[in-house]
């Protein structure tokens, strides 16, 4: 069993139960939860202050393992981004994004993306498998301690924006986001969800309490240039997506936020930005313009700063809050799917 995918309720029952079946005192669970939550072992022969036999036997019963770091990226701005090994070879990503205020870490729910988002280096590599509850935390745990080690500020913020749709991988998305919360301590402001446009998923996280934020990688705000760019919008359409952030917004308290990749000549129209406004304040969504990243075998090209600039004056003057997200560790491939994209190309035998 993965201890690191079983939720702080799940933990403690099983290793309650563990424990009292060894007849061991009822407190030797909760050392070895904070051993697990707390302190971040990373193997049971760390659990010092647990009898020899006891951890043997936890080995025995009990699965501790975290991915392998299989390469670490350090751009000349800070960025940081982990090419993580998993245990059956598998590669995903996560980055380190400092600023003055926060340490953001960026995780992936998937290996791979089976989207097919025709602008995603993530999707470029394909689909492999889902992610476990516990190699998705595993990111955080692993990121957390490469950042202590280097002399960095906690984590202070999650965002599933790294390789993988998350509400295409809900069963492992639910106990990840419960164990960031109750587990690691992350308030539930501090983490945000991003996603394509998987309505059910929308819908589910819009019924939990806890007040998780939730972005939609919009990039179009017309459903016939979305099809486009987004294999889903055919399945979800852009007016069912916008009734189902009605219902995350009427929720209370859970900010959604609009990703919105400025692609030249593709959806960087200034005629598109009143299209995108309407939306926005429909669901008060704070809206990002991010530059877009290059990928393999896509010769799209970043829109010119001052059409970003005049779109985002555009949504400015109609009410909507926005900000023009800064590019960062483009010399480290960081943006999402960019690093295993690019070493599966050299894998493969076509360096880009």
């Amino acid at each position: 069993m993965d201890v690191l995918s079983l939720t702080p309720d799940e933990l403690h029952e099983r290793l309650g139960a563990f424990f009292r079946s060894r007849g061991a005192p009822a407190y030797r669970s909760a050392q070895a939860a904070r051993w697990i939550l707390e302190r971040r072992a990373r193997s049971f022969d760390e659990m010092t202050d647990l009898p020899l036999e006891d951890r043997r036997a936890l080995e025995t019963a009990f699965d501790l393992r975290e991915p392998e770091v299989a390469r670490v990226a350090v751009s000349e701005d800070g960025t940081v981004k982990h090419l993580w090994r998993l245990a059956d070879g598998e590669l995903v990503e996560s980055v380190l994004i400092p600023s003055a205020a926060r340490l953001t870490l960026c995780i992936s729910s998937q290996a791979g993306c089976a989207m097919g988002c025709t602008f995603c280096a993530t999707g470029w590599g394909g689909f492999d498998r889902q992610l476990t509850p516990g190699e998705i935390v595993s990111q955080l745990r692993g990121s957390a301690r490469w950042a202590h080690a280097q002399g960095l500020s906690r984590i202070s913020n999650v965002v599933f924006m790294g390789m993988g749709e998350p509400l295409a991988n809900r069963s492992a998305l639910h106990p990840a986001l419960t164990l960031l919360n109750q587990g690691y301590g992350l308030g539930a402001r501090r983490i945000t969800v991003s996603t394509v446009g998987v309505v059910p998923g929308i819908l589910e996280l819009a019924r939990r309490p806890e007040q998780f934020r939730l972005a939609l990688s919009l990039h179009a705000p017309l459903s016939e240039l979305r099809r486009e760019l987004i294999p889903l919008e055919k399945r979800y359409p852009l007016p069912e997506i916008m009734d189902a952030l009605e219902a995350f917004d009427a929720a209370g308290g859970k900010r959604i936020t609009f990703e919105y990749t400025m692609i030249r000549g593709v959806n960087d129209a200034p005629e598109l930005a009143p299209e995108l406004a309407a939306l926005a304040l429909r669901v008060r969504a704070f809206v990002n313009l991010i530059p877009y990243n290059p990928i393999p075998y896509r010769d799209w090209k970043p829109s010119l700063e001052r059409r970003i600039r005049h779109f985002a004056e555009i949504l400015e003057g109609r009410g909507v809050a926005v900000a023009v997200r800064e590019t960062r560790g483009r010399d480290i491939h960081a943006a999402c799917g960019q690093l295993r994209a690019h070493t599966l190309a050299h894998t493969e035998g076509n360096p880009t």
